[in-house]
């Protein structure tokens, strides 16, 4: 606690030394009965709680002086108390949303979702509502670092930019970029260093359904899925509505299919063939758990079905026995051709390709 030489005292008696006063200074509560005294009542017994408690408060209650400096010439945009919204982007990794960021006196306070996004329209995950906290990290470095000493940014810059002049073996790795404006200036950095070169590396891996797609469609790319369109869904451990590829822009299309309002009588039909449990297989309507070997075979299963319903050979696989609502899942994807996903999160290119 804060020491200080602040003096308090009772009364005019105190601050003048008067002589009776004095005399009974050793009685903290003169008007009640000392400890000598033999009587006492309930009555003086919560007297004395009461002055204690509110001696307590008292002391309790000092606060520290603040004080507030008006603006000497006040910003267009800043009114105390009045919050300002800024349209903004979030960019993490392959997570991506619109935002609207609400700020009070120019600091951030709130991220919420845009609802004029045509991608995520208004959705937003806890991980991107919880960035804010990462400006008002205390733990956070202030300063760079070189050899675990602090430093400034220009010696930080002239020793890198003296590095990449004499070596001609540069590498920038990065996750997956999906922001145009960082990608340009990574590719000005390249071309200013022809021996440079850009090395994408992802904790979670889509290099299957990029070499499926390479194989299948001529160029190395991730689809862009519409849920909103499709009244049969099939997923093979493609957690969809938690981790896969989009999910805070699929959670928006896959909710448009799941409610019942007005013109719209008929929700989709989700199956969702997993190992482990994921948000997506709690929210599905038939949830069969799979073991991890299995999968390749069962989606090979369901291309059989669907190619014996349109008279197409089939593919030569092992089968597995009495994989539940497999055949019923075959037949809605084939009465609502068109209007169906089939999605795998394999990461397997020849299962990508059956998909």
């Amino acid at each position: 606690m804060k020491n200080d030489n602040k003096r308090y005292w009772k009364g005019i008696e105190e601050l003048t030394n008067d002589p009776e006063f004095i005399k009974n200074a050793h009685n903290e509560f003169p008007e009640l009965p000392n400890s000598e005294s033999k009587e006492s009542s309930r009555r003086d017994f919560l007297k004395m709680m009461g002055f204690s408690l509110a001696a307590a408060s008292l002391a309790a209650c000092e606060a520290p002086v603040r004080k507030a400096i008006p603006y000497v010439i006040k910003p267009m945009d800043v009114d105390p108390s009045i919050a300002n919204y800024y349209a903004s982007t979030y960019a993490e990794g392959g997570n991506y949303c619109g935002i609207l960021v609400k700020t009070r006196e120019g600091r951030p306070i709130k991220i919420a979702g845009n609802k004029v996004s045509k991608i995520t329209q208004g959705g937003v995950s806890a991980q991107v509502e919880a960035s804010v906290l990462s400006l008002y990290d205390k733990e956070r470095l202030t300063d760079p670092l070189a050899a675990g000493a602090k430093t400034t940014w220009e010696e930080v810059d002239k020793a890198i930019a003296a590095r990449l002049r004499s070596n001609g073996q540069i590498r920038i790795i990065s996750n997956t970029i999906i922001s145009p404006t960082t990608q340009k200036a990574i590719n000005e950095f390249l071309a200013a260093y022809p021996g440079a070169k850009h090395i994408m590396y992802d904790p979670q891996s889509y290099s299957g359904m990029l070499e499926a797609n390479a194989q299948t469609m001529g160029q190395a790319m991730l689809p862009s899925y519409d849920f909103s369109k499709a009244n049969t869904i099939v997923s093979f451990s493609a957690d969809f509505l938690g981790t896969w590829i989009s999910p805070i822009e699929f959670n928006k299309q896959y909710s448009k299919t799941r409610k019942l309002r007005k013109g719209k009588k008929e929700m989709s039909r989700h199956f969702q063939y997993e190992s482990n449990l994921s948000l997506t297989g709690a929210n599905a309507d038939y949830r069969i758990p799979v073991k991890p070997s299995q999968e390749g075979l069962i989606v090979g299963q369901l291309y059989n079905l669907l190619a014996a319903k349109a008279g197409r050979p089939s593919l030569n696989s092992k089968v597995v026995e009495n994989v539940a609502h497999l055949e019923q899942a075959a037949n809605e994807l084939w009465a609502n051709q068109g209007k169906s996903l089939v999605v795998s999160g394999s990461n397997d290119a020849a299962v990508q390709t059956v998909v």
